[in-house]
């Protein structure tokens, strides 16, 4: 017979090995699905995260796989390709064939920054592209900056990465969409706007040198911010059932509940602060829910038994899972 796990956590970067830290520690019988490509991962060092500041982003889901397994967590390295809703809980399927059942589902998926389709841009990203101003920024205080994006939201990031250095230009590829008010305020800012298409970027060993247009000067800079909308790594909660935030993150309360009975999601896929420290803190509220879920059902069925069958014991908590 297969054994059917108190939960699976799908996603092993920082929002799911937190929470199967907790779960584990609370003795469920608790799987873990990663394909080991964390969102961070051509990232030179991991930042904002307290206590581990500037460290390699491996090396910190390195450590909690280390950390949990000492709690009995099953690990499961492979891509989880469907979920199903059963009559008792949840079957995920992996696509080397594995098929596993759960009582609870946590979705810690993560998303993907979907780049620029700019010739040179992949190959200095993680280095000297990035999209993330609070993870990078710091990394070029008073370099020269460009940003690249269209709109409203360009012109935020813009103004926004002038905080890290007053040497910004923002960069739109193509028509800028700007109105009279983003480009009066970009005056104000002092940051002056490239509208010509962007042939390709240039630079060596990772560093940016300068921005090459189809027609016009190029522009010497020292690194790029581009405004993206990160989308979900996979389809897993969209074909359970979940709803989703007009910005494509998945809908959930603040105790990481999706609205589908027994489906919880944590970390990036499902909030629009998206740093390392915060998705593991949603992971760990994700495993305290859980643990409560699972006793608030275990007491229910230890009532009903004690209806059935008066005078039976109900079974101590510390037994929950095992």
């Amino acid at each position: 017979m297969q054994e059917i796990f108190d939960v699976i956590v799908v996603g092993g970067g920082p929002a799911g090995l937190s929470a199967a830290l907790v779960l584990g520690r609370s003795r469920l019988r608790v799987a873990l699905v990663d394909e080991g490509v964390p969102r961070n991962a051509p990232a030179r060092a991991l930042h904002n995260y307290l206590g581990r500041d500037g460290i390699r982003p491996l090396d910190l889901p390195a450590a909690g796989r280390r950390e949990v397994a000492r709690y009995g967590v099953a690990f499961h390295a492979g891509v989880a390709t469907a979920a199903h809703r059963e009559k008792h809980g949840f079957r995920v399927d992996l696509a080397d064939g594995t098929r596993l059942r759960c009582r609870r589902l946590l979705l810690a998926t993560g998303v993907v920054d979907p780049l620029p389709e700019i010739e040179g841009l992949e190959a200095l990203y993680g280095t000297s592209v990035h999209h993330c101003p609070f993870c990078d920024g710091w990394e070029h205080r008073d370099e020269r900056i460009a940003v690249y994006g269209r709109g409203a939201v360009a012109v935020r990031f813009a103004v926004k990465m002038t905080r890290w250095s007053p040497d910004v230009v923002l960069l739109t590829g193509g028509p800028s969409r700007l109105r009279t008010s983003d480009r009066e305020l970009l005056e104000q800012m002092a940051i002056p706007v490239r509208s010509e298409p962007i042939a390709r970027l240039e630079g060596t060993r990772g560093r940016l040198r300068r921005v090459v247009f189809t027609d016009g000067e190029p522009l010497e800079r020292d690194a790029l911010f581009f405004a993206s909308r990160p989308e979900q790594r996979c389809d897993l909660a969209a074909a359970l059932g979940c709803r989703f935030t007009h910005k494509g993150m998945v809908h959930a309360n603040h105790r990481e509940e999706t609205g589908v009975p027994g489906l919880y999601v944590a970390g990036d896929a499902s909030r629009d602060v998206q740093l390392a420290i915060v998705a593991s803190a949603e992971g760990t509220k994700a495993g305290v829910a859980i643990v409560a879920d699972l006793e608030r059902e275990r007491l229910k069925t230890a009532a009903r038994s004690r209806r059935a069958a008066p005078g039976r014991a109900v079974a101590p908590a510390a037994r929950l899972g095992r």
